[in-house]
């Protein structure tokens, strides 16, 4: 498989790898059928993400597109955290291999489940439609 420059600077030199203690929202998304598994971590003042981080155990293109999405959604507004596409983490990415493809909607799954988290925590109303229902979808089980 053929990987961008990009895709690779990522998965070489990841940014934001860690882990952040007392994070405001912590959301975890796993593929039990490739074993990819992602992380992602907020820290939320005032409607803006301040900081984030990220754990992943899985391929490079999980590990790049963990990456590129965490650096997407720094210093922007849980909206538009919110907003960030797959496709959108592709792109930034300079295009991944069809059957990697899936490391993209993880990003965005656990971008989306650190939101939930940090929604939940705080009593703040949301549109669970706006959200994956992982509890009742078998979208993982697709790869």
């Amino acid at each position: 498989m053929l990987y961008s420059k990009t895709v690779m600077d990522h998965f070489t030199n990841p940014r934001n790898v860690g882990c952040i203690e007392n994070a405001d929202g912590v959301g975890e998304v796993g593929n039990v059928k490739c074993g990819d598994i992602m992380k992602i971590y907020l820290v939320i003042e005032d409607n803006i993400i301040k900081d984030v981080k990220f754990e992943t155990f899985g391929c490079g293109s999980a590990i790049a597109a963990s990456s590129i999405s965490t650096e997407m959604i720094m210093g922007k507004t849980v909206e538009e955290a919110l907003a960030l596409s797959n496709k959108e983490v592709v792109e930034a990415l300079g295009g991944l291999p069809a059957p990697k493809i899936h490391c993209s909607v993880l990003a965005e799954e656990a971008i989306k489940a650190a939101i939930k988290d940090y929604y939940d925590k705080n009593g703040i109303e949301y549109d669970k439609a706006l959200f994956p229902d992982c509890a009742n979808c078998d979208h993982c089980d697709h790869h």
